[in-house]
């Protein structure tokens, strides 16, 4: 028997409540700046067989690729009440290395009810380069592989897999894995009480009737883009290891049945990092979607049933082992998100923004070989897209990446490091009706030796306008006022400055010149 619509209502509501009780355990229990200052994690419940009913608004790449990836990872096992399970293995179901996820089952009175999983970033995951970060040609230069590895086994520690997590770099590392684990540990708490508090049968058909109607919401949003096809394509800067120009293509069908997003003419996959596993480029296309539909749609498996993916094994969205990967889940996730929205403007030229920056600029940087070893990692905002109704927000991280920066009292406290800048990029956004958001200048003074990483993407191609509103100004990085690529690594000394100025959104709409000077009073000679 279906739940009425307000006994779903709440049931949504307490599962999603499981999932943000379990951020602010992880974020009030880790060590590391990026997990509980940045928050770069996310949190969310499966049932038994890894379907996703319920997650917290956390990292959007994070998530639709847990979405896509879970099934596979807890059919392949017989598991145990206690157990806590680690893996980030992009070709097993994660994303690129800094990102560990751990997974935990949830018994009701010995039997199996579901799934409790977080996945979280960590600065140092073994990488030789600070950061973790590197320009990398091969997945085993990115640090500690983890296949699906117990660090819990019916409740008893594994001492050699927790061993070799904690010697990654001592107690920071270690205190954010104990964090993970006792986010799961709340998730299971509060999941077991809930079904205690339903019974089990109930609990089980609520699962169900949640992801029925958000399948029901989600046919009846998207039945609103006209019937058609829909094809955009772009190009990113370049791979990091001399491939420039890397295209990317899509095309979106839509029809009575359903909507298919076609990536198979994405280019093949490239000798640097900016190739991604497909549950990344799942993750892309089911956050471009997700956008289309109300607010109160629950975050769960249903949403995503009306859209299939294709993709084309060997490309830079589905590669094949052992492909880097580190920059493929947060530069290229995010340029497949523009080629997305790109299409889908053509059937919604209304709805769909401009190109929001198109990079997550990010910055690794550290120091593995001096007295006190130190890894940071930071994405920075920029400008977003304008849109029919208004002009683009300036500063913000979007689409696939949800994190805050790093305070600057945070970041000083931490590292040998000083901020000498921080502030709006004006003007970099694209002009038009509605203006693009702004992007944002970061600098940042060494005040020891370091190592540096830079990931970043509009550098080169710029943040495309829509209806005739113009692009966003490209990216830029600069070492003591000299041009830095894009894709670089370098050594760093005490009193040089590293500035980001970050990329602008695009433009929407003409700009009407003549209203604008109508606007003006008309001086009298």
């Amino acid at each position: 028997m279906s739940l009425s619509a307000i006994d779903l209502g709440v049931f949504v509501s307490r599962v999603s409540a499981v999932c943000d009780e379990m951020g602010l355990v992880l974020r009030h229990a880790a060590f590391s700046p990026n997990i509980k200052d940045r928050l770069d994690f996310s949190c969310a419940l499966f049932d038994e067989k890894g379907e996703l009913f319920a997650q917290a608004a956390h990292i959007p790449v994070h998530l639709g690729s847990m979405a896509f990836a879970m099934a596979d990872i807890v059919a392949t096992r017989a598991w145990a009440e206690g157990d806590v399970l680690a893996v980030n293995d992009p070709f097993l179901g994660g994303t690129h290395l800094p990102d560990v996820t751990l997974i935990s089952p949830v018994y009701v009175d010995g039997e199996q009810v579901g799934f409790v999983a977080n996945r979280a970033h960590h600065a140092n995951i073994g990488a030789k380069s600070p950061g973790s970060m590197p320009l990398s040609t091969s997945l085993d230069e990115e640090g500690l592989i983890i296949p699906p590895t117990l660090l819990v086994s019916a409740g008893e520690p594994v001492r050699d897999a927790l061993d070799a997590l904690n010697a990654l770099s001592g107690s920071e590392v270690g205190g954010d894995f104990a964090a993970q684990m006792s986010a799961n540990r709340r998730g299971e708490v509060r999941l077991q009480a809930l079904i205690r508090k339903t019974g089990l049968t109930a609990f089980r058909a609520a699962v169900v009737d949640t992801n029925d109607y958000a399948e029901r919401l989600a046919r009846a949003a998207l039945q609103s883009i006209p019937e058609g096809e829909y094809s955009f394509s772009d190009v990113m800067d370049d791979d990091g290891a001399g491939t420039a120009g890397v295209a990317l293509e899509c095309t979106v069908r839509i029809d009575a049945d359903g909507i298919l997003v076609d990536l198979e003419r994405c280019a093949d996959q490239v000798p640097g990092n900016t190739n991604c596993p497909p549950a990344v480029a799942a993750a892309a296309v089911f956050y471009a979607f997700r956008c289309l539909l109300p607010a109160d749609t629950p975050a769960c498996a249903g949403t995503f049933r009306v859209v299939t993916l294709r993709t084309r094994e060997g490309s830079i969205v589905n590669a094949r082992r052992p492909a880097a990967v580190a920059a493929g889940n947060v530069e290229t996730s995010m340029r497949l998100v523009d080629i997305v929205l790109g299409a889908l403007a053509q059937a919604l030229p209304t709805r769909i923004p401009a190109a929001s920056q198109g990079t997550m600029n990010n910055v690794a940087m550290g120091d593995h070989v001096g007295n006190r070893p130190w890894d940071y990692y930071e994405t920075i905002g920029g400008g977003a897209g304008a849109h029919a109704t208004a002009p683009g927000r300036s500063a913000v991280q979007s689409h696939m990446t949800n994190t805050l920066n790093t305070p600057i009292e945070s970041l000083e406290m931490h590292y040998p490091l000083r901020v000498t800048e921080y502030s709006l990029r004006r003007g970099s956004g694209g002009a038009g009706e509605h203006q693009g958001g702004d992007g944002i200048v970061r600098e940042f003074e060494f005040l020891a030796p370091a190592e540096v990483t830079l990931l970043s993407e509009r550098r080169e191609s710029r943040p495309w306008g829509l209806a005739g509103g113009g692009p966003a100004a490209a990216g830029r990085n600069l070492l003591d006022g000299l041009a830095v690529a894009g894709k670089a690594t370098f050594t760093a000394a005490p009193g040089q400055r590293l500035r980001l100025e970050t990329p602008g959104g695009g433009g929407y709409g003409p700009r009407d010149d003549a209203r604008s000077l109508k606007a003006k009073p008309v001086e009298s000679g």
